[in-house]
Parts: structure tokens; C-alpha cells; sequence
């Protein structure tokens, strides 16, 4: 394949970047702002029904903290400093006015933190609804499917009364065929990733799927088919790089030149899993019968492996890595974990043990969201790839 200008890459990588920078949220605002009575929610990006918020006529708008562009006065005054930093920041961008124009927030289950944190914006923001997503930790469909189907239909109802009208069955089933197809470009954009690595830079990668947070959905899913349009168009060197799966990084995320910093180091990452949120089911959930029902049951028979979710056959512990090492070719695993996570760091040794199990090598550090020294974590990482390409017979 010829070397063709990336000028359209380019550009669509920019805008990703400028929607990332931006703290105040400006395309949401823009939106909200283009037709009187629209409204926003918030949420944080682990794993929320997005299908109903959007059913119900709102922008579903992720917020991930302040990252590394923001200095944490205010939030430091409300948790310890032995936690991790997104609830921190997540509250200094609340009482710096930077989500004023919210008008709910929707906290997942992910850990006590967020729990935590939850109850935090109740007080703390009255008039601006939240709520708390309970997911289920038992996998019967007839125990939490019937749990997780009574707890879809309260949020339902609360979106009814942020937006003042009923949320109709049809109109999740349509939300839910927009998700559908925003989750197979972007399965489809990793895939490529995944055969492709010098194509799609994760760093682009990552930034792709952040636009997803802010961006409608609909606008979203052409921004994706647009970048792989342009990238299907191009050829970028190939490198001797060791192909890497990076994990841990599902909640609070890494900076920017963090990722930039692995990939410097002379890896691939090949799979991780940032933004899950994004792509949680891994096929189509059903459109037909009941929406909320088949919602429930993707959660429960059709989702990603992660720390905080609950996995009913402790026998398949650790198995989604192996899996995704054998899957995308990868030569080894990346823990990147936040510091304090505690999701993250306990179950770590037990993933560990099981890609020991299976000879599949790993390295492991922590991180901040504002972590501003990569060296370290470069250097790290590029010895780690040179071992795989010295050691392992790759």
C-alpha cells in the first residue's frame, strides 16, 4: 500500500484531542444549549445503561476527573489522600462550576469510593439529581437478571422525572440499535488495532473512544467509521515491537503520555481495557421483546471480564487475559494500575498467578491520573519488551 496523506487522520485525531482537553465541556454545552428543555447526564465510565439515558431524550456525558490538566484545591478538602484521585478531582470539577450544566449524575458500582461519592454529590449538589447504579452479583437470571431488570427500570423512571416525560420501550429499542452499531465500529476499530498495531496507535485509539463520552452517539459512530476510513487509506512504518495486552486502566485513566510513554518503550498494546463503557456487551444486545430485560441479560451473559465485576465461575479467574493474549497474538501483560485502586491492585496477584499458570509474562506499576514523570514507566516497559524479544523466543 502507497503512503498517503494522513491530513484526514489528522484532523479527526485533533478534534478527539480537543474534546479530551477540554474541562468545561463545551460540545455538551453546545448541545444542550442547541434546543430548549434538552438535559445531560453525567456518569461515570465504567459500565451504565448509556441506551436508556439517551432513550429518554438526554446526552449521556462521561466524566473521568480532571486527568492531568487539573490542580485539585477543592477536592482534596472532602476524601483522604489513600485513595485513588478521580473522586477528588471528579469533585473539583463540580464545585468549580465546571458541570453547572449537568442535571444528574449516575454513579456505577465500581468500588466503596465511588459509592462514597456518590452520596458526596447528594450533598453536596441538591438540586442536580443523582443516583446510584447497583449491579448485580448474582448471575441467575431469575435472581440478578430479576434484581438488575428492577434496577434498570427505577433509573428509567428516574430519567422521567430529570426530563419530565415517560421513557417508552421503543424508544430504548431504537437507543439500543445506535448503541449497537457505535459498539461494532468500535470492535471493529480494536480488531484492526489488534492486526494492525503500527496503523492505530493506542494513543489515537484511546482518544477516539473518549470523543464517545461527549459526543452523541450518533455522531460519534460517524467520527469512528471516518477514522477507519482514513486509516484503511494509510501505511505507517512497521516496527519491531513486542505486541502487549495493558490492564487495570478501567476506572480512573491514565495520562495521555502515559500511553504514548508504553508505546514509545517499543510495545504494541494490542488490547487493554480503557473506556469500557464503550463496548461492555461484546455483540448485539437483542432489539426485539422486552428492552430492558435484554439490557439485563447482556450484562449478565454477555459482557467484559473486569476487577469490579463479579465473576459467578471463580474457576474462569484470570482466564479473559490468557484468552485475550492467545486471541490478539500478544506476547505479554501490562498491569497498569491507579494507585489505591483497590479493585485493581487486590485482584492483581490472583490474575498474576494464573498468566504464571500459562506462561504468559507481565510487568506491573502504578500510576495517578496526574502523573507527570513517564520516564520511569518508559524505561520499564521498553526492558520489559526487550526481555520478551530476548527471552521468550519471539
Amino acid at each position: 500500500m502507497l503512503d498517503v496523506p494522513k491530513s484526514a487522520t489528522s484532523a479527526i485525531v485533533q478534534r478527539c484531542e480537543d474534546l479530551f482537553h477540554d474541562l468545561t465541556f463545551q460540545s455538551a454545552r453546545a448541545w444542550k444549549a442547541a434546543q430548549p428543555g434538552r438535559k445531560v447526564v453525567g456518569y461515570m465510565p465504567y459500565y451504565v445503561p448509556r441506551e436508556i439515558i439517551h432513550a429518554a431524550g438526554a446526552l449521556p456525558l462521561g466524566i473521568l476527573g480532571g486527568g492531568d490538566q487539573l490542580e485539585v484545591i477543592h477536592g482534596d478538602a472532602y476524601y483522604q489522600s489513600y485513595i485513588c484521585r478521580i473522586p477528588r478531582s471528579t469533585i473539583e470539577l463540580g464545585v468549580s462550576g465546571r458541570l453547572d450544566f449537568v442535571d444528574g449524575m449516575l454513579f456505577p458500582s465500581i468500588c466503596d469510593v465511588v459509592r462514597n461519592l456518590s452520596g458526596m454529590w447528594k450533598l453536596m449538589f441538591p438540586k442536580q439529581g443523582a443516583r446510584y447504579l447497583d449491579l448485580p452479583q448474582n448471575f441467575d437470571d431469575e435472581v440478578g437478571g430479576e434484581f438488575y431488570r428492577s434496577e434498570l427500570n427505577e433509573i428509567r423512571e428516574w430519567l422521567a422525572q430529570i426530563t419530565g416525560k415517560p421513557v417508552a420501550d421503543e424508544s430504548i429499542r431504537a437507543s439500543i440499535a445506535l448503541f449497537n452499531e457505535n459498539r461494532r465500529l468500535v470492535r471493529e476499530a480494536y480488531a484492526l488495532r489488534a492486526k494492525e498495531p503500527w496503523n492505530i496507535p493506542s494513543s489515537e485509539l484511546y482518544l477516539l473512544l473518549r470523543a464517545g463520552l461527549v459526543l452523541p452517539v450518533e455522531d460519534h459512530s460517524q467520527l469512528v467509521r471516518d477514522y477507519l476510513q482514513s486509516v484503511r487509506q494509510q501505511q505507517r512504518p512497521i516496527k519491531d515491537n513486542s505486541r502487549v495486552v495493558l490492564s487495570g486502566v478501567f476506572c480512573e485513566q491514565p495520562p495521555l503520555n502515559l500511553i504514548k510513554s508504553i508505546e514509545l518503550s517499543g510495545c504494541y498494546i494490542v488490547d487493554d481495557d480503557f473506556m469500557l463503557v464503550t463496548r461492555w456487551e461484546k455483540s448485539d444486545v437483542a432489539t426485539e421483546g422486552d428492552p430492558v430485560a435484554n439490557l439485563a441479560h447482556s450484562y449478565l451473559h454477555d459482557s467484559y471480564s473486569t476487577s469490579p465485576k463479579y465473576e459467578p465461575d471463580q474457576s474462569r479467574k484470570g482466564m479473559y487475559l490468557v484468552e485475550s493474549v492467545r486471541q490478539n497474538h500478544a506476547e505479554g501483560v501490562i498491569f497498569a494500575m491507579p494507585s489505591f485502586c483497590d479493585p485493581a491492585l487486590l485482584e492483581r496477584p490472583m490474575l498474576q498467578s494464573v498468566l504464571k499458570q500459562h506462561g504468559v509474562p507481565q510487568i506491573a506499576f502504578k500510576y495517578a491520573e496526574n502523573s507527570g514523570q513517564m520516564q520511569p514507566i518508559r524505561e520499564q516497559a521498553g526492558t520489559f519488551a526487550d526481555s520478551i524479544k530476548l527471552w521468550s523466543g519471539a
